[in-house]
């Protein structure tokens, strides 16, 4: 594990929940839990090898209605931790057997993640690196380096002295031309090089599996054996510049090193979020063919318990990844979950539904708050947009009151409020709307919604 995902681990509980308190407003009981577990993960690091392997993350399971904020949580989680996360959905896997993605399925996204990741931090590594030799061979296209003659002394023609003299002029024209390319002077000259591309492959896959899910690369496999093409490219400098350096970062970057890092940290640090596990719970009648929900129950099993799962970097142990599962339970409940499922999310936390107070701090007080998201859009046009106080609390009451008459969609209903709301101003502005000023007050939002609102056969359009 690298330094700064260990220094981001590091974070102690209360800093977590203030960092996620930033975007996410209320939940305080389920930033705790997963705060918590979180600096579990760093925790275990600093224990020693032979209890290390014996803590076992504790698992989360949340509970609440839509839009109350369960992804969002985990999903910064993730960010904070800088580790590999990925999101799935219970709802899209089936047992063995039935045509769809199996389990497995999830740890193999989950390295997917985890090699880009390293990759990325690689890359930012050698940068320099790769800048150096993208240059050169960009100097070797406009001023070709100077060959020495071999036989020199056997070829009286050759004077050596004419050599060493053309030598040092094309090295300084060399450095002349190298300071240009670094000051960007030429970065609008076009030039022709050659690219490595990989060879391209038409395959079709027959069966249930997709080629996620086969294990192997096929694309590396058939890569390392059929040599690599080139094909000539004529671009600018600038665009050449580009693609060049990507190429010699690639060369530079050791991917079996990059590999085994990849897995070390799904390994040690991997989050898997699985959302909507409610769906493959019991409880309630399944309308139309029911693709064995235990079934699914009983494939993920082994995998939450701790198994090895193949991919196509290598065998992955599932044993310390933390699984994070969410649901609304509205028709099941987390005990119509298959007994020895509910014993690996030992940890259960209910998420509040939102409230009219909580409606107006998400459209004001997170870092990303939607109406700031909105003034960002407007300002690029050259206006700035500006909600009066009485207009925010009109918003929220009615959301809060949509929510009530329709579908709880939680903090969803006000990204389609405010669609509704702005709908005339985004498409005006700028050439019917020419203010540099829009200020939305209570009066204009209660005359925009309050027609909606009152009417339960078109408040459905509001979704």
């Amino acid at each position: 594990m690298n330094s700064k995902e260990l220094n981001m681990s590091a974070l102690t509980p209360s800093e977590i929940v203030k960092e996620l308190d930033k975007y996410i407003i209320g939940q305080s009981d389920a930033k705790r839990a997963v705060a918590i577990a979180l600096r579990n993960r760093w925790r275990r690091q600093q224990v020693k090898d032979e209890m290390r392997e014996e803590i076992m993350p504790n698992n989360i399971i949340l509970i609440g209605p839509t839009g109350v904020g369960k992804t969002e949580i985990a999903r910064r989680l993730s960010k904070l931790a800088q580790a590999p996360f990925v999101k799935v959905e219970a709802s899209k896997f089936t047992e063995v057997g039935y045509v769809g993605r199996d389990v497995e399925s999830m740890v193999r996204d989950l390295v997917d993640v985890a090699v880009n990741l390293v990759k990325s931090e690689k890359t930012i590594e050698v940068q320099q690196k790769a800048t150096e030799l993208a240059e050169e061979r960009i100097l070797d296209i406009l001023i070709p380096p100077v060959k020495i003659h071999q036989n020199a002394n056997q070829n009286s023609e050759t004077n050596p002295e004419n050599d060493a003299n053309e030598i040092i002029q094309n090295r300084s024209t060399r450095e002349w031309m190298r300071n240009k390319l670094k000051n960007g002077e030429l970065d609008d000259k076009i030039i022709e090089f050659d690219s490595q591309e990989m060879p391209a492959i038409g395959m079709q896959v027959l069966g249930p599996f997709g080629m996620d899910d086969m294990g192997i690369n096929i694309q590396e496999i058939v890569g390392s054996i059929m040599p690599k093409k080139k094909r000539k490219k004529k671009t600018s400098i600038k665009e050449a510049r580009k693609i060049l350096i990507q190429e010699e970062a690639q060369k530079l970057i050791d991917m079996e090193t990059v590999q085994k890092e990849a897995i070390q940290r799904v390994e040690n640090s991997g989050i898997i979020f699985i959302d909507e596990i409610d769906k493959i719970a019991g409880g309630g009648k399944s309308q139309g063919p029911d693709v064995s929900r235990e079934g699914v129950q009983r494939d993920l099993l082994p995998i939450v318990e701790g198994s090895n799962v193949n991919t196509k970097y290598g065998v992955v142990k599932t044993d310390h990844i933390l699984f994070i599962a969410s649901g609304a339970f509205h028709v099941s409940k987390p005990s119509d979950l298959i007994p020895e499922l509910q014993g690996r999310f030992p940890i259960r936390v209910e998420l509040n539904s939102l409230t009219e107070e909580d409606f107006i701090k998400i459209l004001t007080k997170p870092e990303n708050a939607l109406l700031k998201q909105y003034n960002s859009l407007i300002q690029t046009e050259g206006v700035k947009l500006e909600f009066t106080e009485d207009a925010i609390k009109e918003i929220a009451r009615t959301a809060t009151e949509v929510n009530e008459q329709v579908e709880n969609i939680g903090a969803r209903r006000l990204h389609t409020i405010l669609t509704t709301l702005l709908d005339e101003i985004l498409f005006g502005v700028p050439d019917l709307i020419k203010k540099k000023k829009i200020v939305i007050d209570g009066n204009f939002v209660t005359e925009k919604l309050n027609k909606i609102v009152k009417n339960r056969d078109l408040s459905k359009y509001i979704l």
